[in-house]
């Protein structure tokens, strides 16, 4: 197993906490009460802090061609074991926490009747989110940010696809350019077109990028590579700026010098490694809980009868922190486990 990496941790871990803020600044009584003594900072974590999803983009692309390519060549087998396992490693958590979403949202209703409060799910649209379709299929969605698990494994199955495809030719080059290609593409083109943001092909430029940072990386000269990867990223982004992908970019840069320079923060104190490394860890389970504990608790705000930001800020620390510390225990009894089920039939199947 491969060490972890204390900077990716790292990112994670803020990327993580960016988007459970916006969340919480988004929705309900307990953000209208905050906002109340705190208007500019809930305006930031609303308009900004969702942009987080850019480092997990990223991070996706960078992971996922190490994961595709261990040694430095794709596999020239069937992707179909490999994108099996992709979903049983998303899909299987991301259930279980479904199922705590509807629990906790059928709970929270009796309390409190709201906009942001997800209807008791039917049977397609269950299905929908088990299959990781219900972004394209336009379904209404179980929990806040799903949209991004079913954008995930669209990214991957996309990558191992273009990947699989190229190296059939015989040539590592052929790979990489149809990966480089797309992502160009995307950077262009179709991430200029909102209508597609339920498609992998609007958010392949950061994804793209990440599996580019690593790659230039690993190079014989990394500074010209990544210098060409931050002039094609600053000529798209000439033809049209979006700060989204500016930060794209910063994060590819950083990954890839981090990479390229040896930095991963392995020399930290481990009084500071460790809980980055655990919360860096969690990130995907805090994820798909902390908005059940988001509703529960605006629900009980509501039912309570409080009011005012001295109340309003207590609630949203109290639903943060328990969401926290819930991230950790699901990690390590619930994703983890289902994790290992997955790779056990990974092992079957060799």
């Amino acid at each position: 197993m491969q060490a972890r990496q204390t900077h990716i941790d790292a990112l994670k871990l803020i990327g993580s906490q960016l988007i459970v803020l916006h969340h919480l600044s988004a929705y309900g009584p307990v953000a209208d009460a905050v906002s109340q003594a705190a208007p500019g900072l809930m305006r930031w974590l609303y308009d900004y802090a969702r942009m987080a999803v850019q480092v997990f983009l990223v991070l996706g692309g960078y992971l996922a061609v190490q994961s595709l390519m261990p040694t430095g060549r794709a596999s020239t087998a069937s992707p179909g074991r490999t994108l099996l396992r992709r979903y049983l490693r998303l899909a299987l958590p991301f259930m279980a926490a479904m199922l705590l979403a509807v629990a906790c949202a059928a709970l929270a209703r009796q309390w409190l009747s709201a906009d942001f409060m997800p209807a008791a799910p039917s049977w397609g649209q269950a299905l929908a989110h088990a299959l990781l379709l219900h972004g394209v299929l336009g379904v209404d969605a179980l929990s806040a940010g799903v949209w991004y698990v079913a954008i995930d494994f669209q990214l991957f199955a996309l990558l191992a696809l273009l990947l699989w495809l190229g190296y059939r030719s015989g040539r590592a080059i052929v790979a990489r350019a149809l990966v480089l290609g797309l992502m160009t593409a995307s950077l262009f083109l179709f991430n200029r077109d909102a209508g597609l943001d339920n498609w992998a092909i609007y958010f392949f430029g950061a994804y793209g990028l990440g599996a580019a940072a690593h790659w230039a990386a690993r190079s014989q000269r990394p500074a010209p590579w990544l210098g060409l990867l931050a002039l094609l990223t600053l000529l798209a982004l000439a033809l049209d700026f979006r700060t989204r992908i500016a930060l794209a970019l910063a994060v590819a840069l950083l990954l890839g010098g981090c990479q390229w320079r040896g930095i991963t923060g392995a020399r930290l104190p481990a009084w500071v490694a460790r809980p980055v490394q655990a919360l860096g860890q969690a990130s995907y389970a805090l994820f798909l809980i902390h908005f059940p504990l988001l509703l529960l608790g605006n629900a009980l705000f509501a039912r309570l009868g409080l009011a005012g930001p001295v109340a309003g800020s207590a609630m949203l620390l109290a639903i943060w922190g328990f969401s926290v510390l819930l991230s950790l225990w699901f990690e390590r009894r619930v994703e983890a486990p289902l994790s290992r089920l997955g790779y056990r039939r990974k092992l079957a199947a060799q």
